[in-house]
């Protein structure tokens, strides 16, 4: 069984989309685990305040009708985050799909999101690394059973529990602790969530465009409209803010 210095809380969304800039949560499932091994569950269906595709709502059967009256994120944004307030965060795919999303709902809602201090344990890279395939494919070969309810945000959450512990059964060189997780599948040096930037030598460098691979700050000194241009794009909310930051240390630099 996994060893717990703290909770881990797993998270899953359902949203009218995957585009982390513009697209929206539209249900929201929590599984936390305590080091007791006690489960706690929150689920919420959302308001996105903005139409649902169809082709959305074919995957996960959540049509505008069933969160007109929901609440809004930012409705529910403090107890949300309370929620997990010092939690490790896991999930599938959640390092570069769930997490995000929830970042930049969060800095919408006007509050701050900080991972200093979190572990991230996203089940599908220890799956990939080891067997690369589906959530469902995941459930069937690690927990021999079928996914009943799958794109159900609280089904998933709960799936990918099951499936990390099974995981540590299956692969001892895992470990029992998150930690010991992590040194296997190795911990990403993020900058931002949508990963347009990374980091090389400790220093923050565009990971793509014309600059990609120049270090952030010395593009933003050269050519200060570049900030701009990326502020009046169509970039995720948690970039733009970290950019900023950027910025504000170069120019602290110069003083």
């Amino acid at each position: 069984m996994l060893q717990l210095n703290r909770s881990l809380a797993f998270i899953d969304l359902e949203t009218t989309g995957i585009n982390l800039g513009i697209d929206r949560i539209l249900e929201l499932a929590i599984v936390k685990i305590s080091p007791d091994g006690t489960q706690v569950v929150k689920r919420k269906l959302i308001n996105p305040e903005m139409p649902i595709p169809k082709t959305s709502s074919d995957i996960h059967g959540i049509t505008d009708e069933m969160v007109k009256d929901a609440p809004t994120f930012k409705q529910v944004s403090n107890e949300v985050k309370q929620f997990i307030e010092n939690c490790d965060l896991g999930g599938y795919n959640s390092n570069r799909f769930d997490i995000p999303m929830l970042a930049e709902e969060f800095i919408r809602a006007g509050l701050p999101f900080d991972l200093n201090g979190r572990k991230l344990v996203d089940v599908q890279k220890i799956f990939h690394m080891m067997e690369q395939r589906t959530l469902s494919a995941a459930y069937r070969f690690y927990c021999n059973k079928n996914l009943d309810g799958a794109h159900s945000a609280e089904v998933d959450a709960s799936a990918t529990w099951e499936i990390l512990q099974a995981q540590l059964l299956k692969y001892p060189q895992l470990g029992t602790s998150v930690e010991t997780v992590l040194k296997v599948t190795g911990e990403e040096d993020l900058v931002d969530f949508a990963r347009r930037f990374g980091m090389e030598k400790g220093v923050e460098v565009f990971n793509f465009g014309k600059h990609k691979g120049r270090s952030v700050a010395d593009v933003l000194k050269a050519e200060p409209q570049y900030y701009d241009w990326m502020m009046k794009g169509d970039f995720p909310l948690h970039t733009k803010q970290k950019l900023t930051e950027i910025l504000n240390r170069t120019l602290l630099k110069k003083e």
